[in-house]
């Protein structure tokens, strides 16, 4: 899906509404479907009230949102993910749970060993 230029909708939209072609000939002319022409030409004529200040679409007012850099934030992290998934780490994750009763038996073992061997 290729992003169009505003200025590309704009134009495409002032001719379906100006009625001189058909949209038979705008999709043509235009090589762009019939129903996104409909849908541009829609947008269009919703927005105009803004261009002489009042305010068609309030939710426009949000930030805009860098999606560059949210699809390559995404991609970095699957990347990761794969890497992650096909790693020995994974794979040959161990259970580690601490068992201070089996470090204290072990200590004590130890102690004993060097307490009793002979000089």
């Amino acid at each position: 899906m290729s992003k169009r230029p505003p200025a590309f909708k704009a134009k495409v939209a002032l001719a379906a509404i100006k009625g001189e072609k058909t949209m038979v000939e705008l999709v043509q002319q235009f090589d762009v479907h019939s129903n996104q022409i409909t849908q541009w030409k829609a947008q269009l004529l919703e927005g105009a009230a803004g261009v002489f200040g009042g305010e068609a679409h309030p939710e426009s007012a949000a930030p805009a949102i860098d999606l560059k850099s949210l699809h390559a934030k995404i991609g970095k992290l699957t990347l990761e993910n794969d890497l992650y998934e096909r790693s020995p780490v994974k794979r040959h994750r161990v259970s580690v749970r601490r068992q201070p009763d089996a470090d204290l038996l072990n200590a004590e073992a130890s102690k004993s060993v060097v307490s009793t061997s002979p000089r």
